[in-house]
C-alpha cells in the first residue's frame, strides 16, 4: 500500500497499522467491572450508548502505566485497542481481577486489518467517503466503505485529527484503494509507519514501550486526559491521587531541539551542564519541518523550555510539546 515515503503536509496519510492488537470485554458485568479496572469513565462512555468511547490507561496497584488503551463501546462488548505487543500483558493483568464476575475477556487483533487516516485532511477525506455523520471524538461508527462493514473510530495516534479504521480480516488492501482513490483530490497519500512514528514525536504523544512502561505515572507523560477525577475507584487510583495532591511531578515528558542534526539514542542519559544527571531520551528522530528533535524525561527544574542540556557529548534544548509552540508555552 506504502510507498514508504508519503508525506502528510497538508493532507492527510493512510497507514496499514501492523503493530495495533484488540482486546474484547464481553459479559453482562462488563462495564461496571472495567470501570472499576481502568483510570477513565467507562461507565458514563457506556451510558453514552453504542459509538461512545474515551482514552484510558490500565495501573499498577503502584499507578504505573501498564498499557494505555482506547475504549470503544460496541452493542455487546467494549474493545480495547491497544500497542499488540501489549495485548497479552493487559488480559493476563485484568484476568487476574476477574472473580465472581460475568467478564470474558478475547484477543480479537487477528479479526481485522487495520488502517488509518491521519493528518489535518482526515476530516475532508472521511467526509468524502460516507454520508453518514462521523464519530464522535474518541469513539466509533459502523461504515461501509467499497462495499466492506468497517468500524471508524476518531482517535489519532499523532495528536491532530485523525481516524482509525477495523477494517475485517483480508479486506484491507480493497478498503485501502478506495480511500485513495477518493481521498486523493483532498490530499490522501499512501505513507508508511515510519511517518507516522515522526508525526508522534513532533506532536509529543507518548507512545508504550517508548514513554510509557511501568515506571511511569500518568502526569508524568502528561496522560491528564485519560484519568478521571470524578469517577469512583480503579486500581492505583490511590498513589496518582496521592501525587496530584502535591501540585506537581518530580520529571516530566519534554521535546529536546538536537543540535548538529545528530538524534541521540532511546535510553541516552542527559545530562546539565555541570554534568549531573537530570534525565532520559525515549524517541527521536529527524523532522523536515524541526530539524534533529526528541522525546525524553527530564527532572525538575530542568524540564523548563529553552534550558540547555547535554547528551552524548552533545548540546540539546529542552522545547515546549507539541514541538512548534512559543518557547513559554507550556
Amino acid at each position: 500500500m506504502t510507498n514508504g515515503t508519503g508525506d502528510v503536509g497538508s493532507g492527510a496519510g493512510l497507514f496499514a497499522l501492523g503493530a495495533r492488537g484488540l482486546v474484547e470485554v464481553r459479559g453482562g458485568d462488563r462495564v461496571r467491572w472495567l470501570n472499576g479496572m481502568l483510570t477513565n469513565d467507562v461507565a458514563a462512555a457506556a451510558a453514552r450508548g453504542t459509538g461512545a468511547g474515551c482514552y484510558a490507561l490500565l495501573l499498577t496497584r503502584e499507578g504505573r502505566v501498564v498499557a494505555d488503551l482506547h475504549v470503544l463501546v460496541r452493542d455487546d462488548s467494549l474493545w480495547l485497542e491497544t500497542e499488540a505487543a501489549a495485548v497479552e500483558t493487559v488480559i493476563a493483568r485484568l484476568a487476574k481481577y476477574v472473580i465472581a464476575d460475568d467478564v470474558v475477556l478475547a484477543d480479537r487483533s487477528s479479526a481485522f486489518d487495520r488502517l488509518a487516516v491521519e493528518g489535518p485532511g482526515a476530516d475532508r477525506v472521511l467526509a468524502g467517503l460516507a454520508s453518514e455523520p462521523p464519530p464522535p471524538a474518541d469513539g466509533c461508527a459502523d461504515l461501509r466503505i467499497a462495499g466492506t462493514p468497517v468500524v471508524v473510530a476518531a482517535f489519532a495516534f499523532a495528536g491532530g485529527p485523525g481516524f482509525q479504521l477495523f477494517v475485517p480480516a483480508g479486506r484491507g488492501q480493497d478498503v485501502s484503494a478506495a480511500l485513495l482513490a477518493v481521498g486523493a483530490p483532498h490530499g490522501l497519500v499512501a505513507s508508511s509507519e515510519e511517518v507516522l512514528e515522526r508525526l508522534r514525536i513532533e506532536a509529543g504523544v507518548p507512545r508504550l514501550g517508548r514513554e510509557l512502561d511501568e515506571s511511569v505515572l500518568p502526569d508524568e507523560a502528561r496522560l491528564e486526559r485519560a484519568v478521571s477525577t470524578t469517577k469512583g475507584c480503579y486500581t492505583g487510583q490511590e498513589v496518582v491521587a496521592r501525587m496530584r495532591s502535591r501540585g506537581r511531578v518530580s520529571h516530566l515528558l519534554v521535546g529536546l531541539h538536537c543540535g548538529g542534526g545528530s538524534l541521540p539514542a532511546p535510553r541516552a542519559p542527559l545530562e546539565d551542564l555541570e554534568g549531573k544527571r537530570v534525565g532520559e531520551v525515549t524517541s527521536a528522530v529527524l523532522s523536515p519541518r524541526f530539524g534533529a528533535i526528541a522525546l525524553a524525561y527530564v527532572r525538575r527544574p530542568w524540564d523548563a523550555p529553552g534550558t540547555r542540556l547535554r547528551v552524548g557529548g552533545g548540546s540539546v534544548e529542552v522545547a515546549s510539546l507539541p514541538f512548534g509552540l512559543p518557547r513559554e508555552a507550556r
